[in-house]
């Protein structure tokens, strides 16, 4: 039965003028899990994410978030219904700080995002839930920081954090340790971890390290259909997985070549 999935897709198509970039695929994300999408550049991760969050419309095909067909849903009433994409009102404020950030999403979620005839002081009851929020990020001595003296890995959290202010029953993260070195990568991995306590989430993420640290089941795209679908063990053993990787990182290789030799001729 479809409720015992948080989320389920049922051939789910997108089509940009006649080019299909998500071709049938069949979702479904069991509750408690960490399920990553994962595939080279191009596979229609992101193209999927948005249209689970409705920033883009599906062209065929049904989307259910615990049963119930969302697929004609806006992205606000989805994500009153609890699916919330981290970084969807992330834009974080950069002269604000860590604390204001975080209360302004409180209020966004509560529906007061517009009583600005309110005084400061009739917002401090805001605050107990702000600092509970910035300690599960880690981020608690920073709540009087302005958010663009953070470093980028604490900005991230931060994000995270006001994400978590929507209260979401599924989290969606788009690739949360992308650009980041090892320790924010590291810190990042331990706060999803805690992040998914209590919550289904779903990443694309394309740090393979991190996949298999943190999640329990992987779906691979290629070329916007579902590749395979497995725990970290089966799917990187899996051959079709490894040739559409190292068939990339060859394809890359083989043009970086064929432009250097290029540059030598002339």
């Amino acid at each position: 039965m479809s409720d015992q999935f948080v989320l389920e897709t049922r051939g789910l198509v997108k089509e940009f003028k006649g080019f299909v970039a998500v071709d049938d695929v069949n979702l479904k994300i069991q509750d408690g899990h960490i399920h990553a999408l994962i595939g080279p550049n191009g596979a229609g991760k992101t193209t999927v994410f948005n249209l689970l969050t409705k920033f883009l419309t599906p062209t065929r095909g049904q989307i259910l978030f615990r049963g119930d067909d969302i697929t004609a849903m806006k992205s606000a009433a989805i994500a009153r219904k609890g699916v919330v994409r981290s970084f969807q009102i992330s834009a974080v404020f950069p002269h604000m700080t860590a604390l204001e950030n975080i209360r302004v999403a409180l209020q966004s979620f509560e529906g007061t995002s517009f009583s600005f005839w309110k005084s400061g002081t009739s917002l401090n009851k805001l605050n107990d839930r702000c600092m509970e929020l910035l300690d599960s990020v880690g981020l608690a001595e920073f709540a009087n920081t302005t958010t663009v003296e953070l470093a980028y890995g604490r900005k991230r959290a931060l994000e995270l954090a006001t994400t978590l202010a929507m209260e979401p029953k599924l989290l969606l993260l788009d690739e949360p340790t992308q650009g980041m070195g090892g320790e924010d990568v590291d810190r990042v991995v331990e706060l999803v971890k805690k992040a998914a306590e209590g919550r289904t989430v779903l990443m694309v993420e394309h740090n393979l390290s991190v996949v298999s640290r943190l999640c329990d089941r992987i779906t691979v795209l290629a070329q916007g259909s579902v590749l395979t679908e497995g725990d970290y063990q089966s799917v990187s053993a899996d051959p079709r997985v490894r040739e559409v990787y190292m068939g990339t990182a060859n394809d890359k290789a083989a043009k970086a070549q064929t432009t250097a030799t290029q540059e030598t001729v002339e």
